[in-house]
């Protein structure tokens, strides 16, 4: 073989990113409120650019209930305290007395006056405070914080849109408005379930958040400093009779004298009745879903763009060809071409974008049907690479798409991953049932189990084998740990102590 230089002509593929390939993908990553910044900048540089006008779009009603504004805190709850419920910005009478702005004499420490044995020298907290406000744009939002935790505190996608639901459901002030009932009939689950992650989500901060009523949300926030003992809690059902500043029928029902009473009134007075308030402009902005999935006459569903959620431009041909002169320089037409092309690619890719979303949210309502049919506990097993593969797209395209996208339906507006689950697998190999489906099963056993036969991790194990999913003991133990679920012994113990 001889040796020696040659040449030699080779053929080879490969995929290189342009610039526009770049933007366009960062372009299909983007949520709605950052690609409609980044839309507004575009038209703003390019002259061949127009954003077109929207006119009224008519939402589907369905789509309408799914977006709702939040209900009011309800009367009732208030009025059992000696609250007037709000009207038209009318401060709260109670709160009147429970924070007073500046006010001395009768009118101090609830009505108190310095000769009085319960007056103290304890500042109150003043929610009109102007410097306070002027600080809430540069804070996170309640909206925000709650997420935040959510991500951290809620493993399975099935909690995880209870958790929303849940927060969609708490008003600026940090109250939960949305009946528990609702949210249990509108996601298909028990009322059990959702108030299990309710009480786990009482727990988050800011103390005394989804509280439903004043006394609960003052009792979350005395189980927080670890001071809810008897006597608060006497105090707390009471609570009319502080608004009445009837002291003499509080001693007398609480066996207290007037130095006990006074520190119990001091500790009240140290609580926030509104702990929402404490964070930036209150709870977040309403999500403004991606697409609304329709259910059609035939049964079936279907899935349409949220025009109020798809950035609407124009190219403006017909000024294209009247600048575009034979008299303009070379420099001229150049400028003019460049931003012609920028404007046409931009309007493609803006298309392309959305038929993107709608093509891998029409495959995921199909996955998860039985979802939208019959609620969390229908949740499939579903990974990216079976959309992907579904749809003949790439998975990373479709975790794209999947990331920071809404889907509003009857059920209620979700993040577009949070219908992506993990599964059990069986011992032949086959997909089994989706791991939060297997969760909430695991809790239904517990939920219904009697006091004198608490069920083991075994035994769970066994009645779900028996049910056809093959699960072993030590993954009853994961699930039930992960939904902060006691031991046998430990649930045992608790049952006879309340019984």
């Amino acid at each position: 073989m001889a040796i020696g230089p040659r040449l030699d002509l080779r053929q080879s593929q490969n995929l290189s990113l342009t610039p526009q390939l770049v933007q366009a993908i960062k372009l299909l990553a983007m949520p709605t409120q950052e690609i409609m910044e980044y839309v507004a900048e575009e038209v703003a540089q390019n002259p061949f650019l127009e954003m077109a006008d929207a006119g009224t779009v008519a939402v589907p009603e369905h789509a309408a209930q799914a977006q709702g504004e939040k209900p009011q805190m309800l009367a009732r709850d208030l009025e059992t305290v000696g609250f007037t419920p709000m009207q038209n910005g009318a401060e709260n009478q109670f709160d009147e007395d429970w924070h007073p702005r500046g006010q001395q004499g009768d009118d101090d420490s609830f009505g108190l006056s310095r000769d009085n044995p319960y007056w103290s020298e304890t500042p109150y907290m003043d929610f009109g405070d102007e410097s306070a406000e002027s600080n809430w744009a540069e804070q996170d939002s309640l909206h925000d914080v709650l997420m935040q935790q959510t991500t951290l505190e809620v493993a399975s996608p099935a909690q995880r849109m209870i958790a929303v639901a849940l927060i969609e459901g708490v008003n600026d002030a940090g109250y939960l408005t949305v009946p528990v009932e609702d949210i249990a009939a509108r996601l298909g689950v028990d009322e059990s379930q959702v108030e299990a992650m309710l009480a786990i989500m009482q727990r988050f901060e800011p103390a005394g958040v989804f509280a439903r009523t004043l006394e609960e949300c003052l009792r979350l926030q005395l189980r927080e400093k670890n001071r809810l003992d008897p006597l608060m809690e006497g105090l707390l059902v009471r609570l009319e009779l502080v608004a009445k500043k009837d002291f003499a029928t509080l001693k007398k029902q609480l066996k207290v004298d007037d130095e006990d009473l006074h520190d119990m009134l001091a500790e009240l007075r140290a609580l926030t009745p509104k702990p929402g308030l404490n964070y930036g402009g209150g709870i977040a902005q309403t999500l403004v879903p991606d697409v609304f999935v329709i259910p059609t006459p035939d049964g079936e569903f279907r899935v349409e763009l949220n025009p109020d959620a798809l950035p609407k431009v124009l190219v403006n041909n017909r000024y294209y060809t009247r600048v575009n002169t034979k008299d303009t320089s070379k420099e001229a037409k150049q400028f003019l071409q460049t931003h012609y092309a920028s404007a046409q690619w931009l309007h493609k890719a803006l298309d392309q974008r959305a038929k993107t979303i709608v093509k891998v949210s029409a495959e995921i309502v199909r996955q998860q049907e039985a979802f939208f049919r019959q609620g969390v506990l229908h949740l499939r097993p579903l990974t990216l690479k079976t959309v992907a593969e579904a749809i003949e797209m790439h998975e990373s395209t479709v975790s794209r798409v999947t990331t920071g996208k809404y889907m509003a339906s009857a059920r209620g507006v979700f993040e577009m991953k949070y219908f992506f689950t993990s599964s059990i697998t069986n011992e032949d190999g086959s997909e089994g049932m989706a791991a939060q489906a297997v969760q909430q099963k695991i809790k239904q056993l517990i939920d219904a189990e009697a006091a004198d036969a608490i069920l083991s991790d075994e035994t769970i194990a066994a009645m779900l084998n028996k049910d056809g999913i093959e699960i072993a003991r030590r993954t009853v133990m994961k699930y039930r740990e992960t939904m902060n679920i006691g031991s046998s012994v430990e649930r045992r113990r608790e049952k006879k102590m309340r019984g």
